[in-house]
């Protein structure tokens, strides 16, 4: 697999999917809906995408506060859109031909021709919906993605070649940078999920930015005593040094 093989080569902890879920769980939900919100898309509007937002936040907080600490390597669905863009990480997709594709589930997962490709079939459509309902991008384009590596005619070891490369040119930006991005992400994450989890804000949904310990919350709360809540939630979080509540909309709930 190529991520072990990065691994290998660059020196850096190799992070995978179950890892992160099992992470995750620490917020206390089930590692089955938890794996469901980063390979399912919600079924309708409402609840069901409320429970993914919610999800979603504790897999973010897990993958930043694991990364934060040192250099290592991620692969799974949506990490080139839970970290962000800059020079803290280098977002690299990677594609084959449907006969590839084929032959390695095949190889894989031991199924027929047939039921091969119905599973990448259901796999693709499960990701394009899913980054199009929650993200509003389309996980194909490839200006999401710093690198983009088609196996066709690429063995596994030559495209670890050409990621390696890519990664030691990101080592000419600054570390310090990138480390301040990392922990501004971090904290941003880990704020949003305790907001997630916390009873009096978890039927609310924010947006998150840190910058050196200040945390910026933006969204809509139904009620002024809920901004309170909100400003006692993330002043407690380890990490934070000041939160400031930005353009919260009062919604009336009819």
């Amino acid at each position: 697999m190529l991520a072990d093989a990065l691994a290998k080569r660059l020196g850096h902890r190799c992070i995978d999917r179950g890892q992160l879920i099992e992470k995750a769980a620490a917020w206390g939900v089930s590692e089955d809906d938890l794996r469901s919100a980063i390979e399912k898309p919600p079924r309708f509007l409402g609840q069901s995408q409320h429970k993914k937002y919610i999800y979603l936040a504790f897999i973010q907080a897990a993958l930043t506060e694991e990364v934060r600490t040192g250099n290592a390597i991620y692969h799974g669905l949506a990490g080139h859109l839970l970290l962000g863009k800059g020079s803290h990480v280098l977002r690299t997709r990677i594609i084959a031909p449907m006969e590839f594709r084929i032959a390695k589930v095949q190889d894989r997962l031991k199924y027929d021709r047939t039921q091969a490709i119905a599973y990448i079939e259901k796999r693709d459509e499960d990701r394009r919906k899913w980054t199009r309902m929650l993200y509003g991008v389309d996980w194909t384009d490839a200006v999401l993605y710093d690198l983009v590596l088609n196996l066709e005619q690429m063995t596994v070891e030559e495209a670890c070649d050409v990621v390696c490369c890519a990664a030691q040119l990101k080592r000419f930006e600054s570390p310090l940078e990138s480390q301040r991005i990392l922990d501004d992400l971090a904290t941003a994450s880990l704020a949003k999920a305790h907001l997630a989890r916390d009873p009096a804000t978890s039927g609310l949904e924010f947006e998150v930015v840190a910058k050196g310990g200040c945390v910026s919350i933006k969204g809509e709360i139904a009620s002024g005593h809920q901004a309170q809540d909100i400003g006692r939630v993330v002043r407690a979080v380890p990490g934070v040094t000041g939160a400031h509540i930005d353009q919260l909309a009062v919604v009336a709930r009819i």
